[in-house]
């Protein structure tokens, strides 16, 4: 039997740690409403690029994707786009190879995202010479200006890392409406937010720029399937700064089925433990050297992911009560503070009449997860699916 006692400090320290979460997020959604860049000049610059798709088993996402960056207004001499095709469908591939892009179809015994991109570094052609490199995931949809923002942003930034505005293109069910929200709310407080305070951006596993060389020569250091995790950590290790332009965007769809977004959240949330485990040996080093950009970095993944720091709240909400009513209103309180938070980090686009009604959906997207093999937990998924 737990003590009184136990429970009590077990409640502050729960409390505690989330509070810092909270607050953490809070100062950079308030910073995230000044706007950092205001107007990119015309580069004089014309930069070569090369355009990498790393595609796993979606066909029709990575054509769409192929069409969309071959519509560019920039000259096309100047860019080059590589798609590896990994277990794509025979169709998918036939289509491919019919436009002008490198087609490769590697046969890993193990697939990953690195692997994919390290063998579409190695197979280049020599004789070609590229400034840029960019990332992008199949699915993604860019304007045709897109090419043409990116080589004015780079040539402003003066950095060797950009990441562009990842936008939604679907919020037609609950799950895919909350991936749009959580988006957003990346992008204004882990990428917006700390490039107005001077911080580096944080990056994502598409709409990605990078350095050519640093990029070449880095992406074969990477291991694990969160190569974008180990390229952040190596920037920040080696003092280059990720900026972030906010009016240069890239759709991507977001996946509609609960399920699959319970899914997509545990896997962030196993490699958000793993990037840790990796990293906070830099730490001490960091603080000695003053790196501000690598102590934020380490201490943004020590905190708490919004969804365990959503369902911690909203479970002790629920327990507290039948403990000791008292202990329950400081929770209360935590997640109207969180939803503001979420709020002043959502953009105006996206808080409408469903907004509230889809953060109060969270727990049952989390309840689908839990009892995924009760009868329960099918009539669940099956609401959670439906279109709103």
């Amino acid at each position: 039997m737990i003590s009184w006692d136990a429970i009590i400090y077990i409640d502050l320290a729960l409390f505690i740690f989330v509070c810092l979460t909270v607050v953490y997020m809070g100062i950079f959604a308030i910073a995230s409403m000044f706007s950092q860049h205001q107007g990119t000049p015309k580069s004089r610059t014309e930069n070569r690029f090369i355009i990498l798709i790393p595609a796993y088993k979606n066909g029709p996402s990575a054509e769409q994707t192929v069409r969309s960056i071959l519509g560019q207004t920039y000259p096309q001499r100047l860019f080059d786009v590589t798609l590896i095709a990994d277990q794509l469908d025979e169709m998918s591939n036939f289509r491919l190879a019919q436009q002008p892009i490198t087609l490769l179809t590697p046969n890993f015994s193990k697939s990953s995202r690195a692997k994919s991109l390290q063998l579409a570094i190695n197979n280049l052609p020599q004789f070609k010479l590229y400034d840029i490199a960019v990332v992008l995931n199949p699915g993604s949809i860019v304007e045709p200006e897109f090419l043409s923002q990116l080589n004015d942003a780079y040539e402003a930034a003066g950095t060797k890392a950009i990441q562009c505005h990842l936008l939604s293109q679907n919020r037609d069910t609950v799950a895919a409406r909350l991936s749009a929200i959580f988006e957003e709310i990346n992008n204004s407080i882990f990428r917006r937010g700390h490039v107005t305070l001077g911080l580096s951006a944080a990056t994502a596993s598409s709409a990605m720029a990078f350095d050519f060389n640093w990029f070449k020569t880095n992406i074969m250091t990477a291991k694990t399937s969160w190569d974008d995790k180990e390229l952040e950590a190596l920037l920040l290790r080696q003092h280059i700064f990720v900026d972030y332009f906010d009016d240069i965007t890239v759709f991507s769809e977001k996946t509609r089925r609960a399920e699959d977004f319970n899914r997509q959240r545990r896997r962030w949330i196993h490699s958000h433990i793993a990037t840790i485990m990796h990293n906070i040996r830099y730490l001490p080093g960091a603080i000695i050297s003053r790196q501000y950009d690598l102590i934020d970095k380490i201490v943004q993944w020590m905190l708490l992911p919004r969804m365990i720091m959503m369902g911690i709240i909203i479970i002790m909400g629920i327990l507290m009560p039948a403990i000791y009513f008292t202990l329950a209103i400081k929770w209360w309180a935590l997640f109207a503070i969180v939803l503001l938070v979420f709020a002043i980090a959502t953009p105006n686009y996206l808080v409408d009449d469903k907004w509230d009604r889809t953060f109060f959906l969270l727990p049952i997207i989390l309840m689908s997860s839990l009892l995924s093999k009760t009868p329960l937990g099918k009539k669940i998924k099956t609401f959670s699916n439906k279109k709103l």
